[in-house]
């Protein structure tokens, strides 16, 4: 089924995006690093405009710019949680909640998957959270409170919104919007988050995630991981078109098993054995909605 290699692949350019994020992150503050991301993805998006014509709707466009700013302080909101050091909890949390409103919301607007499919869905949402797993960074002591929970949890809602809102922008242009859901998500979330930026430098805030500004392998990492992100935010749109949203939502949000792959190719990190079968789970997930 298109649906699923679309949600698939959009899944898999999301999980280097988070990386190249993430590793963007590590010597400079979350709120530059996203501003600059979607910064640098503009040339990008304008291309895909050119090469892909359609005529923007007011809609679509409204849903998306939603959609966007939703996108944006899910993002924020992750990067300051994992700041405490406690990924083993903040990660899954987050993931699986992103996963699974969206599979709630396309359940209650009346999309109906066959039981086969449904068992997809359920593994991809315990791959999710298996993957996800990770263990606390060396030198790093986190303190899991509630506050640390519910920013996981508020993550995780602006990431569900973010494909609740897109899909919808879908179905606002009567079922092709084209990619200018994609240029109005992305614009918002520059304007959100550079208008943050701005608000944290003028009260010279120590938190945080609001004071490094990127340079060197940063800056470089920056304009990776933007093009990537908005990329991936481009397939699962076109996905939505071809796929139920409680089917598309869990398999884009797979992209935790990407993010963990190259970690272990690329930093030599070691994969713990609920990991493991966490990637066996995303694996069955995609063979099970895929079959007809």
């Amino acid at each position: 089924m298109l649906f699923v290699v679309l949600a698939g692949v959009s899944g898999l350019v999301w999980g280097v995006g988070d990386f190249a994020g993430g590793k963007a992150t590590q010597r400079a503050g979350a709120l530059p690093v996203v501003w600059l991301s979607k910064l640098f993805s503009l040339p990008l998006l304008a291309l895909y405009l050119v090469l892909l014509p359609t005529r923007p709707d007011p809609g679509g466009l409204a849903w998306g710019a939603l959609a966007g700013v939703f996108g944006a302080v899910g993002v924020v909101v992750f990067y300051r949680a994992l700041s405490a050091g406690a990924m083993t909890v903040v990660a899954p949390v987050a993931s699986v909640t992103s996963a699974a409103i969206p599979v709630v919301v396309g359940l209650a607007s009346g999309e109906r998957p066959g039981p086969v499919a449904l068992t997809g869905v359920t593994c991809a949402l315990v791959a999710i959270a298996l993957v996800s797993l990770a263990p606390p960074r060396p030198g790093v002591v986190s303190v899991v409170t509630g506050r640390l929970v519910g920013q996981a949890v508020v993550s995780g809602v602006g990431f569900a919104l973010f494909f609740v809102f897109l899909a919808r922008a879908n179905v606002a242009a009567g079922g092709d919007a084209g990619l200018w859901p994609i240029a109005s998500a992305q614009l918002a979330a520059l304007v959100l988050t550079g208008t943050l930026v701005l608000v944290s430098r003028s009260r010279r805030s120590s938190g945080p995630g609001t004071r490094l500004w990127p340079g060197g392998r940063s800056l470089a990492w920056s304009a990776v991981a933007g093009p990537l992100d908005m990329s991936a935010n481009a397939l699962f749109l076109v996905a939505t078109r071809y796929g139920d949203l409680s089917l598309v939502a869990p398999l884009a949000a797979l992209y935790p098993v990407t993010t963990v792959l190259l970690a272990v190719v690329v930093d030599r990190e070691r994969l713990r054995p609920l990991q493991v079968v966490g990637l066996v789970l995303a694996l069955a997930a995609l063979l099970l909605v895929s079959r007809p």
